[in-house]
């Protein structure tokens, strides 16, 4: 029979418009993933990199910590914001007193509550969108 070795973690949820990220934080080095994908490949792009390791980098922590997220739900940019979102509270928790003004400051800890508006009954297209009036 095997027994793991249990690994200590801060456990955090982000979330930004229908995206939910499940954040493990994690001391010490190791590879970031996020649904069992290297980071770097899920979310690729060096605007993502710097999107994603800002927390990082604002409490100057970046190769202290590693984090594996589950993301569901929501489009690829959705997903990336609540995982910052997650990383940061998960940071937040990990120092309570050091890292969250940082954090709260640039508006990292702030749930970012927009979400898409529904579709109306009888606007024929987008949510907004008025059929057109004939004039004449």
């Amino acid at each position: 029979m095997k027994k793991a070795k249990k690994i200590n973690y801060i456990y955090a949820v982000g979330k930004r418009k229908s995206a939910t990220a499940r954040v493990r934080l994690f001391h010490g080095k190791g590879e970031s993933t996020v649904n069992g994908v290297a980071m770097e490949k899920y979310f690729p792009g060096e605007a993502a990199k710097e999107t994603y390791l800002k927390p990082f980098r604002v409490t100057e922590v970046e190769n202290k910590y590693y984090v594996t997220v589950r993301v569901l739900g929501g489009g690829k940019n959705g997903q990336l914001e609540a995982t910052v979102h997650g990383i940061s509270k998960a940071l937040a928790l990990a120092k309570k007193d050091d890292f969250r003004p940082q954090l709260k400051k640039l508006g990292l800890l702030t749930r970012d509550s927009r979400e898409r508006e529904r579709r109306k009954v009888g606007t024929g297209g987008k949510a907004r969108r008025q059929k057109q009036s004939p004039k004449r």
